[in-house]
């Protein structure tokens, strides 16, 4: 099991002792996000200042950029990391593509990913070979490359490219295109098993894949603690994100599962009247037990064996801001690092059983 992190999210003066102070904790990765800053420049700063730490874009925002200006960004800091990043793209929501970053939605952004992700190869396969691009889809296309713009091969192989989902056909998009499987934070354990990986299964079938060829990150949320009072206090704080990502009519498949879509109906509307703090406090204790797994960290082991035995990768924030808690830290990451998973999820080991 990979243990990771997260850096960024804030000024990038501060990343750089982020990222190091996570592969000095002993962590195997770590993971930015691009909320206020841009996760591209974070990832090369984080690379540019380890030596062994995974670093991960966790997303990078796809339709707004050009995906071979994002291809030439991806190559340099595969480069320049020695082979340790990967490329975690995510689409975001129509609003924020036409009115955040005025960006067209010509619609179907799963099949649009499968075209993105597919021309990133085609640019990086230009860059090694040398040949002649030839890649033409429906919302992309790729025919041109001249010598002075080729930067040339690296000494390592393609950047990793994961990539976010919510939904149905993002899954299957993942598991037939994508090497890291990013389920979204908002996610339940039954929506992870009853939608996301049996539709990873069915993309994997489409793909000529197997579970070995992808890592899963473990996905939704989690409340870890030392007590169960810890983990209690943690609970409350989940109401943020969950009011915040159920406000989004884009994920509401999620609450649907669970005979929740008129709570997620009251948020939307109470996010329209910009009531962003009140939202938080119609969040029923019911519903952060129904989103949030938990355990305490002497159990954590047990946890990740029995409840994300398809995980590859799991996030796993831990307190370290004095020398007691950096000690505990280290322990619970390599303790968790020793786990051994299967990778392939319960119930879906026969990829020749399911209907692709």
């Amino acid at each position: 099991m990979k243990v990771g992190s997260g850096f960024g999210g804030g000024w990038l003066a501060g990343v750089p002792e982020q990222a190091r102070r996570a592969e000095e904790l002993g962590y195997d990765f770590a993971s930015t996000p691009e909320t206020s800053h841009d996760s591209m420049l974070a990832a090369a700063l984080a690379a540019e200042n380890t030596q062994k730490l995974e670093i991960q874009t966790s997303v990078t925002i796809a339709f707004p950029r050009s995906p071979t200006v994002l291809a030439m960004e991806a190559w340099d800091i595969q480069h320049m990391s020695k082979g340790r990043f990967t490329l975690g793209l995510g689409s975001q929501v129509k609003g924020h593509n036409q009115n955040r970053f005025s960006v067209d939605w010509p619609g179907a952004p799963a099949t649009r990913m499968k075209e993105y992700i597919r021309m990133l190869h085609a640019v990086w396969n230009s860059f090694r070979t040398g040949e002649k691009p030839d890649y033409v889809g429906k919302f992309y296309h790729f025919t041109l490359m001249t010598p002075n713009f080729n930067p040339g091969p690296i000494d390592y192989p393609d950047p990793k490219v994961g990539l976010a989902l919510v939904g149905d056909a993002m899954a299957r998009v993942a598991g037939e295109v994508a090497d890291v499987v990013m389920p979204h934070g908002f996610m339940t354990d039954k929506y992870m098993r009853e939608v996301v990986l049996p539709n990873v299964a069915i993309g994997l079938k489409r793909g000529g894949r197997t579970w070995a060829d992808v890592e899963i990150t473990g996905g939704g949320f989690t409340v870890f603690g030392e007590t169960e009072s810890e983990i209690e206090q943690g609970l409350d704080r989940l109401r943020q994100p969950i009011s915040f990502y159920g406000s989004t009519r884009s994920y509401h498949e999620v609450f649907e599962v669970h005979e929740l879509k008129s709570l997620g109906m009251q948020l939307h509307e109470m996010s329209l009247q910009g009531k962003w703090a009140e939202m938080q406090k119609v969040i029923p204790e019911s519903v952060l037990r129904t989103f949030a797994q938990t355990s305490t960290y002497d159990k954590l082991p047990e946890f990740v064996a029995n409840k994300r035995e398809y995980a590859a990768k799991l996030g796993l924030a831990l307190p370290s801001g004095t020398p007691e808690q950096r000690e505990r830290a280290q322990h619970v990451i390599k303790e968790v690092q020793k786990i051994q998973v299967s990778r392939v999820p319960r119930g879906l080991e026969d990829l020749s059983k399911v209907k692709a």
